[in-house]
């Protein structure tokens, strides 16, 4: 019995010691590609994080997830950020980052890649503060050098109507003195920008402006009174 077992073992030491086995125990499976999960073709406020966090799969020849697979996430276009820049695929392959947007390009792209695949592009589109409107307090009439009984209230929207948050919006009297408080404030997440408008203290037309980003201008308009 003894001296069986020890052929067996010699036997086998000898099968593992051919070229082919050789081959088996030593061959290395490489990543075949990186597949696109979620994330492309996202839209948002330019500046702010995408909806949906951007998720990558590393895969073999036969289409199954590679774990323990660096990536590495590049920003193509727009500018912005992407959290984390670079990860280890999980066990399923897959690499899940965050994506926020650039604050100026409208279409913008990030780029994930692998060592010795073809790198995958995603990209996701920028929305853009394309209105400004006066929503309240515009031709009131009151005393000269008095506060307007309505405040002063003005909406920054992007594409489709979308309220833009946190846009910084700047009020400036451009006639007849006063003042208007604050002078430049964020909107929020109606996209509204609020202030309250002082006359000046010379009975007539009292104006101001109101601007944000690269939009033309809206003028506001007032009459003092004696």
């Amino acid at each position: 019995m003894h001296l069986l077992f020890r052929s067996l073992t010699l036997t086998l030491g000898v099968a593992c010691a051919t070229a082919a086995c050789k081959k088996a125990t030593t061959e290395v499976v490489l990543p075949d590609a990186i597949a696109l999960v979620q994330g492309n073709a996202q839209s948002v406020q330019a500046g702010l994080l995408l909806p949906t966090p951007v998720v990558v799969r590393v895969i073999d020849k036969n289409g199954l997830g590679m774990p323990s697979i660096p990536v590495t996430f590049v920003l193509s276009d727009g500018g912005g950020s992407v959290t984390p820049a670079s990860a280890v695929s999980d066990a399923r392959g897959e690499v899940m980052v965050k994506w926020t947007l650039g604050p100026i390009q409208p279409v913008q792209s990030l780029t994930a890649s692998a060592s010795g695949v073809t790198p995958v592009r995603v990209q996701a589109q920028a929305i853009l503060a394309s209105d400004i409107t006066v929503a309240q307090g515009n031709n009131q009439t009151a005393k000269a050098g008095v506060l307007l009984t309505n405040s002063i209230v003005v909406r920054v929207t992007g594409s489709g109507n979308l309220p833009m948050v946190g846009v910084p919006v700047a009020f400036q009297v451009t006639s007849g003195g006063g003042a208007i408080t604050p002078q430049t404030i964020l909107t929020n997440a109606l996209g509204e920008a609020t202030a309250k408008w002082t006359l000046g203290s010379v009975a007539g037309q009292n104006t101001a402006t109101v601007s944000t980003s690269t939009l033309t201008p809206v003028v506001l308009s007032a009459t003092g009174t004696p």
